[in-house]
């Protein structure tokens, strides 16, 4: 990488303290990206007049350009570097300068594609669709296959990042000076298609997620030139893996892509309100909304929505329904389709089956609105379940305060099963009698997997499992910054990195490794945390439902 110069500035003497400060940010947000990996150099913190030289960002003026400029970075890539691997998940998108890329399908577990986690609770599920994570009709073996890769044998680190594309297996594409790829997978969280290899030097403009975000946001051409490319590469793609449309053939699908629209909300944005007109379904690519209905002066929460999930369904199907039944938020960033109401109705004729499968989602919708009229403490519920993150989680430890005595048995014993490393701490939030103990969600977009350089931290088993590989972590810590949770800790091994060691900044260093929850997946028992407790205080549940019923109990 490069060294920022510290020669003399404008007024003749060295570079401030806060200047250099902010150099050391800026190289600091790029260090897990190593060396000895192929990346020949990486910019300094980019200037505005070196940004507004490059077509993308040419629209945009100084005050907006160094506002951006931490999250870009320019790099040149070695002849034959890998940038990036299907599977993996990144927040970093690409636009090629100088050189050749070259992006090709290599097909894991016999041509299957890595697919997201939806949560099948609560997501419709056309009939004979199969998919990855919760419960349902699951291919374990392909499951698994497509998740977890073995690790390598040998020191040698391969780095990850992000593209998308919708190529057969074996087939591949070339990408030249004026491409842009990455930024459907780093925007929407979906797991990469393809591997990309650099077929020449490169020199590549790297742009992480906040200022991608920003750029779309202030540039209506950019932000076209994105949904372009998303409905070029990976729609057609995206729509088949969701469960609505897992039965749809080609032609109907071919037919929805021209009709579709995509959309993106900002966290506290309203996508839709209730009482405005109503004139199509929504269906959540990524993010979460929060929907909730009108209670004397104010609106009372009552639901979400996650990946995979409709918004709709209920105002389309039921005769007489013109407006908005419910108003509907953005917690996070979100990233939605937008189906018009006729290529809705279209879909229902074509596909019959589908209809009872969204009838008992709207019925469900509706139970729930009046459910939380009833019982406005289940609104505080999902309120906290939304502040807190736990509507992410797949597996969340809860420990019941009144029948814990801190006898800490529940660490002893996952200590004992990880070679006396704990990977969770009895602390964190409480609600009501119960301890949201800090230890790993396996969220379904864990955001923990974005930007690991070596791909050490993964989805293991049927990919409900976040796991952590000691053989390829390399201690950088940017899973343990990016867990919004708290849940990943760093520990000092007592070794040092050895002499043969890639990335060779590594060499003679300190060795660290990231640690974590792994549910015991691998020991052939469940989770020791549970099954250690002598009073039978500590459980794992597996959803909001399970949650709120362990709360009813106790109460």
């Amino acid at each position: 990488m490069t060294t920022p110069p510290r020669s003399d500035d404008a007024t003749g003497g060295d570079l401030g303290k806060t200047q250099l400060r902010r150099i050391d940010q800026y190289r600091d947000r790029w260090t897990s990206r190593g060396t000895g990996t192929g990346l020949l150099s990486l910019s300094d913190k980019p200037s505005p007049a070196e940004l507004s030289a490059i077509e993308l960002f040419a629209d945009h003026d100084d005050a907006f350009l160094e506002r951006i400029s931490p999250d870009v970075s320019i790099a040149v890539w070695e002849r034959g570097s890998v940038l990036f691997e299907e599977g993996s998940y990144l927040d970093l998108a690409f636009f090629v300068l100088e050189g050749t890329v070259e992006v090709a399908v290599h097909g894991l577990a016999a041509g299957s594609r890595p697919a997201p986690i939806f949560d099948l609770s609560r997501t419709v599920i056309a009939p004979g669709a199969t998919t990855l994570g919760g419960s349902g009709s699951v291919d374990a073996g392909a499951a698994d296959a497509a998740t977890h890769r073995a690790p390598p044998t040998d020191r040698s680190i391969t780095f990850l990042a992000s593209a998308e594309f919708d190529l057969p297996t074996g087939a591949g594409a070339s990408l030249g000076p004026g491409e842009l790829f990455g930024e459907i997978g780093a925007m929407s969280g979906w797991p990469q298609s393809v591997t990309a290899q650099c077929r020449t030097d490169c020199r590549l403009v790297q742009i992480r997620v906040p200022a991608l975000r920003m750029m779309k946001r202030k540039s209506r051409a950019l932000s076209d030139r994105l949904d372009g490319i998303y409905r070029r590469r990976s729609l057609a793609a995206q729509l088949k893996t969701t469960p609505l449309f897992a039965d749809c053939n080609e032609a109907f699908l071919a037919d929805l892509e021209a009709t579709v629209e995509l959309v993106s909300c900002e966290p506290g944005e309203a996508l839709v309100r209730l009482g405005e007109p109503v004139d199509a379904l929504y269906l959540v690519r990524s993010g979460f909304l929060k929907l909730s209905q009108r209670l004397g002066e104010g609106e009372l929460a009552f639901s979400y929505l996650s990946k995979g999930m409709t918004l709709g369904e209920v105002e389309l199907m039921l005769d007489g329904l013109d407006a908005w039944e419910v108003s509907a938020t953005s917690v996070e960033y979100a990233e939605l389709v937008r189906i018009p109401r006729d290529s809705f109705a279209r879909l229902l004729t074509a596909y019959p089956g589908l209809e009872e499968e969204l009838w008992r989602t709207a019925s469900e919708r509706i139970r729930e609105a009046g459910r939380a009229r009833r019982h406005i403490g289940h609104t505080e519920f999902t309120e906290v379940a939304l502040d807190q993150g736990l509507v992410q989680g797949s597996s969340i430890l809860v420990i019941d305060l009144e029948s814990c005595t801190r006898c800490d048995d529940c660490v002893r014993g996952c200590a004992s099963t990880h070679g006396g490393r704990p990977r969770f701490v009895r602390e964190g939030d409480k609600y009501k009698n119960l301890l949201l103990a800090r230890s790993c969600y396996h969220c379904r977009d864990p955001v923990c997997l974005v930007g690991c350089p070596t791909g050490a931290i993964h989805r293991a088993g049927v990919a409900d499992v976040v796991a952590i590989d000691d053989r390829l972590c390399i201690g950088c810590s940017t899973c343990a910054n990016n867990c919004p949770y708290d849940a990943i800790v760093m520990h000092d091994t007592g070794e040092t990195w050895p002499e043969d060691m890639v990335p060779v900044g590594l060499r003679g260093r300190q060795r660290d490794v990231a640690s974590k929850c792994d549910q015991c997946f691998d020991t052939g028992h469940g989770p020791a945390c549970v099954e250690s407790c002598p009073h039978g205080c500590a459980f794992r549940v597996g959803s909001l439902a399970e949650l709120e019923a362990l709360l009813a109990e106790n109460a």
